[in-house]
């Protein structure tokens, strides 16, 4: 997860990189082992487990396998808590983001479940997950009237600051797009590879009909498409947040949906009173393991390539979480750990995805979805597409952004 904030600040240090993050005080920490989405680019190593990384872990270390996790608090002002009023929460509400992407929220999406898969465990998920709905006038989603489940692949997982926040990020983006989607939250063993691998067969074995994952784990040649497959469940997943560079996975499974990050501007001279472009963080990349998948026919990359579809995940232009087990209120945040469970939302909205293996029917619906034609995340000289959107296909924003839910 990032921030507004969070980018002004790397540019004093001279860092580069990042995931998902908030608005403010900038805390710096070595995690044992895990942290989640957006953030961890490595090279190819061979350690004891591979690890994922959460989004707001900006740097990975990748012969110890650890991130460099940069969490930044809320930035203005004293925190705004649980009863602070709509009108007062900075940052993208629901209404903007069902807006600039023309969805049926009000109407679509019953019977569908979104699961999302964190490590350890968020204490505070279901408490937080009702602030932001009752906030935002979403109807109650609890366990008490069954729209929200958690489950654990271990008893009492330990509470994780980092993955909490992760998981708030991930179900109030489902919550804002899909409203009368249920939701499960799955908490992993650890954040090894294969463990998550595991937590999303779960998560499909308990139910869900989509799955979001907004972590990466860095590409190595042990993974494999069938880890990641579930045919008839869309499983989503993180580009990443490091610009053009190497390949993440589970977004580079040849099977997965995998999601990159745009800049949402509202602008009231275009017919669609939004102005969205590629955000420079946003991951893609050519995989050196995962093998093209049929629909994808891009001419640089004779194997995988990220992203299929993008979605907001700027930190200039951020969206409203509550989370109180880390940041004990609400903050602005941004990442591939935002646009990822809000592609999720909107394939539970569609409710196809059992018609469809993987990223098919975006490639084969272009016109369905809204073009993004501006915006570079990094330098690619022999293969412009691969970090520059363009007309057509883009690393950077896939096939574009969702305009309603036909191409889903």
């Amino acid at each position: 997860m990032l921030t507004r904030r969070f980018f002004q600040r790397i540019a004093m240090l001279g860092v580069i990189g990042l995931g998902a993050c908030s608005t403010g005080l900038q805390s710096t920490q070595l995690p044992n082992t895990a942290t989640s989405a957006g953030s961890s680019q490595g090279a190819n190593r061979h350690i004891q487990q591979l690890r994922a990384f959460a989004a707001n872990c900006s740097i990975v270390v990748p012969i110890l396998g650890i991130g460099l996790c940069t969490n930044i608090e809320l930035a203005f002002g004293p925190t705004l808590g649980p009863k602070t009023p709509a009108q007062q929460v900075p940052g993208l509400h629901p209404a903007d983001l069902q807006g600039a992407y023309a969805l049926p929220s009000a109407s679509a999406g019953r019977g569908q479940t979104i699961g999302v898969v964190i490590a350890n465990a968020d204490p505070n998920a279901a408490a937080d997950l009702a602030v932001y709905r009752s906030t935002f006038g979403l109807s109650a989603c609890t366990p008490a009237n069954g729209c929200f489940r958690v489950m654990s692949a271990t008893r009492n997982p330990p509470g994780d600051q980092n993955w909490a926040r992760e998981a708030a990020t991930d179900l109030a983006m489902a919550s804002a797009v899909c409203p009368n989607c249920h939701l499960l939250l799955y908490e992993a063993k650890s954040n090894q590879a294969s463990d998550l691998a595991a937590a999303v067969s779960a998560a499909v074995a308990a139910g869900a009909t989509v799955v979001s994952n907004s972590y990466v784990i860095p590409e190595d040649s042990s993974e494999s498409n069938a880890m990641w497959s579930h045919p008839g469940v869309p499983i989503v997943a993180a580009a990443g947040d490091l610009g053009f560079n190497l390949a993440n996975w589970p977004a580079a499974a040849t099977d997965i949906i995998a999601v990159g990050a745009t800049t949402l501007v509202a602008d009231s001279k275009t017919p669609r009173h939004w102005n969205e472009t590629a955000w420079f963080g946003t991951g893609s990349a050519c995989s050196r393991v995962a093998a093209k998948p049929a629909w994808q026919r891009d001419p640089a990359c004779s194997m995988r390539t990220v992203a299929d579809v993008t979605a907001v995940g700027d930190p200039q232009t951020p969206v409203a979480v509550y989370d109180s087990y880390q940041d004990r209120g609400w903050v602005e945040v941004g990442g591939t750990s935002v646009s990822a469970p809000i592609v999720a939302g909107v394939y539970g909205l569609a409710a196809n995805g059992a018609q469809f293996t993987g990223a098919a029917s975006l490639y084969a619906n272009p016109s369905a979805l809204f073009a993004i034609t501006s915006g570079s995340n990094g330098l690619c000289l022999f293969a412009h597409y691969l970090c520059n959107a363009g007309i057509g296909y883009s690393g950077p924003a896939g096939m574009g952004s969702p305009n309603g839910i036909a191409a889903f």
